[in-house]
């Protein structure tokens, strides 16, 4: 990408981050506008998803499924809103660690559990094997 490009005002105005726009005397306003509406954002997301399992609004096998759902919005809400990842052409880096990071932990968690259920299918029987009393 050559110098004039990466400068280009035409590029950044369409992949900027809330809170990432150029700011002059009479954008402030506008860049606390991106931080209310995050921080609004993630607040209703918390209440939510300590609200729904005490409500009788979804099938209570799902919650933890919904509650997942409300951590991986809750989680885009903080990236986009206050860490300012997007995916223009500044930003690859921060782009490619954010994916490596993911990928880490997916194969932490799932080798964990992945051991566990391992470890549980070949344990002997707790019924045969000790007898503890007096």
């Amino acid at each position: 990408m050559s110098d004039a490009q990466a400068h280009d005002p035409s590029i950044e105005e369409f992949d900027t981050a809330p809170g990432d726009e150029h700011l002059d005397g009479s954008g402030v306003a506008q860049g606390v506008i991106g931080y209310l509406v995050g921080l609004v954002l993630a607040a209703l997301l918390t209440v939510v998803s300590f609200l729904l399992p005490a409500a009788n609004l979804v099938w209570p096998p799902s919650i933890p499924v919904a509650l997942i759902v409300l951590a991986i919005a809750q989680m885009g809400v903080h990236l986009v809103f206050f860490i300012h990842i997007t995916t223009g052409p500044d930003n690859t880096n921060n782009v490619m660690a954010l994916a490596f990071g993911v990928l880490i932990v997916f194969l932490v968690i799932g080798g964990s559990l992945w051991i566990m259920s391992n470890m549980n299918h070949n344990m002997a029987p707790m019924s045969g094997t000790m007898q503890m009393g007096p």
